[in-house]
């Protein structure tokens, strides 16, 4: 018996038009989600594209009529769980909408910037740009990407909407910063510290807000030696936490401006001798692997990094869909909104003696 073995050439959109016996056209449309397509024979359309195994060749699409469909993420941030939870969540939405994703990461110090993202995005022929801190809180950043005329759409944070020319994804951190800080006073603290993070993020300004508020809310006096500015790192934390284990009258509570920073001082503190939380109280914020890799567990607040990238993502992928489409009136990228949530564990919480 002879085995003939034949080699199947990529299916063709060619293929895919005649299985579904429409235009050519028509399965452009559909591909490139142009919306203008009537439902019976969208789902010909589909049944065909997945009979057939169809995989749209999205480097011709960026060439066909100068319609790019790639997607940049932009970012300078020391958080490596943060900007993976980002990566991942634009790339899982990028996939299921036919668009590939370029990841280019940025020195927030570079004085150059707003030249090298021309050059990044003349090179990588992008759509449109998804920007996290603290690119996306730079101005002259958003200048320069509003005179290259590039959809983009930034995470930036920010407890109300502000004025703000672009698109963006608020995270309100200042509020779930009261919330960490509010429950650690309800623990019956009142000497609290603040541990925070790179001063050109917002969130660290955000956070500290929020914890300000909380002792004034509850008339408790502030101590500036509680007060410790840093970087969003687990050395941060080390340092901060021997900073105020040195105090004449040390805090007995300290919230972390992230959980990188809670890990460090927990670790300080445990060498220390001391108890967590029982003589130190300690929380982070993000909930990040960080804060349930150590022991005991972070108190943290819970921001949605993964879920927050996919709808920035999706939210910039609708925007250029009403570009590319004659038939649809060209909708603004709206606001989206975000308040990350308390999360309570073991490290505020004492445990209640059996």
């Amino acid at each position: 018996m002879v085995l003939d073995t034949v080699m199947k050439t990529k299916t063709t959109i060619k293929e895919v038009a005649e299985l579904a016996g429409v235009s050519f056209k028509t399965v452009s449309r559909v591909i490139n989600n142009e919306g203008s397509v009537r439902k019976e024979t969208l789902q010909k359309v589909n049944d065909a594209i997945s009979e057939l195994n169809y995989q749209p060749n999205n480097a011709a699409r960026n060439l066909a009529g100068n319609k790019s469909y790639s997607l940049g993420y932009v970012y300078d941030n020391p958080n490596a769980y943060y900007v993976l939870d980002m990566q991942n969540g634009i790339l899982a939405e990028c996939r299921e909408r036919g668009y590939e994703l370029v990841i280019h990461p940025c020195s927030a110090n570079n004085k150059h910037i707003v030249d090298e993202l021309a050059t990044m995005i003349k090179r990588s022929q992008l759509a449109g740009l998804i920007i996290s801190p603290p690119l996306s809180e730079m101005p002259e950043v958003l200048s320069g990407l509003d005179a290259m005329n590039i959809p983009f759409i930034r995470i930036i944070s920010a407890s109300e909407v502000s004025q703000e020319s672009s698109p963006c994804v608020y995270i309100n951190d200042r509020d779930a910063a009261f919330d960490i800080t509010e429950h650690l006073i309800e623990q019956g603290h009142t000497k609290i510290a603040f541990l925070r993070g790179d001063d050109n993020h917002r969130s660290s300004h955000e956070r500290k807000i929020g914890y300000l508020n909380a002792l004034k809310k509850h008339d408790i006096s502030i101590n500036e030696d509680y007060q410790i500015d840093g970087s969003y790192s687990f050395e941060f934390g080390v340092q901060g936490a021997k900073q105020l284990l040195s105090l004449s009258e040390p805090p007995t509570g300290i919230f972390s401006c992230n959980d990188e920073i809670a890990a460090g001082a927990l670790f300080a503190v445990r060498l220390q001798g001391l108890n967590v939380p029982d003589d130190m109280a300690i929380a982070g914020f993000e909930d990040s692997p960080f804060s349930r890799q150590t022991w005991p567990m972070l108190t943290t607040a819970a921001q949605p990094t993964n879920t927050i990238a996919r709808k920035a993502a999706a939210s910039l992928i609708q925007h250029l869909v009403h570009l590319r489409s004659p038939k649809t009136s060209v909708d603004s990228i709206p606001h989206l909104h975000y308040r990350p949530q308390l999360v309570k564990r073991e490290s505020t919480l004492s445990v209640p003696s059996k």
